[in-house]
């Protein structure tokens, strides 16, 4: 059988992939979808009916929901079984994280706990500290928080004022500090905690309980959203934290913490995908039931496009998190045939080799979360600002993704300035291609006949979509040079013609695998979903093509870069109306998100 390949992260940019390399949703086999119904089952049976207690806030009632997710084993998910959990794929973590999604406050508890609780000592400790915690954080017996912000360092996480000393017996740490927006710290036994030893540049992470005396938790914070999820400063004071809790070697927190963000950033895609179907399924609901002027507002034309356009960004976005999961597992495999490396470190370098995808998932995901939950509510109308609805938490919840796990901000600079990093290194002819393209812009103006076959129709638009994206590169590149990293605004354009083309091209190799693998009654809508997304990429990218081409070059460049620009957008007009009415009416149908 043929080794599937697997692009690096970043590569995209230049290489192709064939569609039967990839990985779909549509694979999942009967284990992932038991795991994922009992999930479903728990989230039915044990949260929903307790929302508002959770969010009065009621800190006791979370804490006693997450240890019943322990005792089913739902927080063992990503331990392997020798530390007490059920050691599943990575593609299985994240379908865990999906339908956990849709839970609200208590999704970000179970994700807090299982991931940045849990896998810092997973993957960075040693057998003892595995032995004295993994085993117990992966039932649910023990609790876990990651304390990493503080007030003057959010995105500067090394400018951390948290510090810590050898005592004179050499036994202990003195851990003294502050930390804030902490999750789970109102109920949290163990805490992955940051600070610099002596006067150390860089973090070293250590392993503290609750209950060591100098220990200090704040009441939890009065939120926007999330309200069930504690969240609360905590004080180290004069903290005695045995050496043996130092986690990993001194020094390494900056890279401990850094790694935990990319798995922390590539969950919350997956995350906030649940999150946004089960909106959708309310929008629909809703839409079906309620009347205006004697007809079902699912009628009117302008309730479909909002529809349509929920499941559009939904369903690109699921395909792109699925995609990458599969390669962020056979980068483990890969990792785990290198002599001496375990399975935490297997894990966890394969999850932060692919750093370029979770930064775009982070930020694709969380502004498709905001987009569907913002529609959810103008469906439903003044109803939806009612706090008797489901859509009114999950607006006020959906806000925070924005922020966690690296501001949307710092994630869109990570994209391109990591891309361009792994090329740097060798990881990918980004620059050589780029050179190419740019000493040959008149090539680029001819353009060939529409290729009749519908798959090789939209791979060609999606490859003129990365012509343009290393033509800005190279461009801005030259113009700039060592100050480009200055330029947020042109790195931000490039970031979002990144994430457009990912996305494009993820959805369109999942669409025609559907075809190559299986029989698919509904393969025609996923076609106008196709058509709807790449279309309306076409015009993002020439949007922010121009605004990047103004900023850096010349009045003599201007002209001709636009002409190429124009050229290469260029997609065959589509009836975008019918399209959505056609996805709508699958959804208006089903009555349930059903793709």
């Amino acid at each position: 059988m043929e080794k599937r390949k697997t692009l690096k992260s970043g590569e995209f940019l230049v290489n192709e992939v064939e569609a039967m390399n990839i990985f779909i949703p549509e694979e999942f086999n009967e284990e992932q979808k038991m795991i994922a119904q009992t999930c479903k089952d728990f989230l039915e049976t044990e949260l929903y009916p307790n929302l508002d207690k959770i969010d009065a806030p009621d800190t006791s009632l979370m804490k006693s929901i997450l240890k019943k997710a322990g005792e089913l084993g739902l927080m063992g998910i990503s331990v392997p079984e020798s530390y007490g959990g059920f050691g599943q794929s990575f593609i299985t973590q994240m379908l865990t994280a999906e339908v956990i999604g849709a839970g609200y406050s208590f999704s970000v508890a179970f994700m807090a706990h299982c991931g940045i609780g849990t896998l810092p000592i997973m993957y960075y400790g040693n057998e003892d500290q595995r032995q004295r915690y993994v085993t117990k954080l992966a039932t649910g017996e023990l609790l876990g928080a990651y304390c990493l912000t503080e007030p003057g360092a959010g995105s500067d996480a090394n400018a951390g004022k948290t510090h810590a000393t050898l005592s004179e017996d050499g036994k202990h740490y003195i851990l003294n500090g502050q930390k804030m927006w902490i999750t789970n710290a109102g109920f949290a036994d163990v805490q992955t905690v940051f600070a610099k030893i002596d006067n150390d540049r860089v973090l070293s992470a250590f392993i503290v309980e609750r209950n060591f005396p100098g220990v200090v938790v704040n009441p939890d914070e009065k939120k926007l959203g999330i309200k069930g999820s504690s969240t609360a400063q905590i004080f180290f004071n004069d903290v005695k934290v045995p050496v043996e809790n130092l986690l990993g070697k001194r020094g390494e927190g900056f890279r401990i913490a850094l790694s935990i963000l990319h798995m922390g950033r590539i969950k919350l895609g997956a995350n906030v995908l649940g999150a946004a179907k089960k909106a959708i399924t309310d929008s629909v609901k809703y839409a079906n039931e309620r009347k205006q002027f004697g007809v079902l507002i699912s009628n009117f034309g302008a309730i479909k496009y909002k529809l349509a356009e929920q499941v559009i960004r939904t369903f690109a976005l699921e395909s792109a998190i699925y995609r990458v999961s599969k390669d962020i597992d056979d980068q483990i495999v890969t990792n785990k045939k290198v002599e001496g490396t375990d399975i935490g470190k297997a894990s966890i370098d394969g999850i932060s080799h692919y750093a370029v995808e979770a930064a775009i998932l982070k930020v694709f995901g969380s502004e498709v979360l905001d987009y569907v939950i913002d529609e959810a509510v103008q469906i439903y109308g003044g109803m939806g600002y009612s706090a008797e609805m489901p859509v009114e938490r999950g607006y006020r919840d959906s806000r925070i993704n924005r922020i966690f796990e690296g501001t949307n901000e710092i994630n869109r600079l990570l994209v391109v300035d990591t891309a361009m990093k792994r090329a740097m290194k060798g990881d990918f002819n980004l620059f050589g291609e780029a050179e190419k393209l740019a000493l040959n812009l008149k090539d680029l103006l001819v353009v060939g006949p529409v290729n009749s076959d519908f798959y090789l129709e939209k791979i060609s638009y999606i490859k003129n979509f990365k012509k343009i994206i290393l033509l800005i590169i190279n461009g801005a590149s030259k113009k700039f040079e060592k100050q480009l990293v200055q330029e947020q605004e042109v790195l931000n354009n490039i970031t979002d013609m990144i994430i457009e083309t990912y996305i494009s091209e993820s959805l369109a190799l999942r669409i025609q695998k559907i075809e190559l693998i299986k029989p698919c009654h509904n393969l025609d809508i996923y076609k106008e979903i196709l058509n709807v997304y790449v279309y309306d990429a076409s015009e993002k990218l020439r949007k922010n093509a121009y605004d990047a081409i103004y900023s850096y070059a010349s009045q003599e460049e201007i002209p001709t870069l636009i002409k190429v620009v124009d050229t290469l957008v260029g997609v065959e007009g589509i009836n975008v109306k019918e399209s959505r009415r056609k996805i709508a009416d699958k959804l208006i149908t089903d009555n349930a998100y059903q793709f």
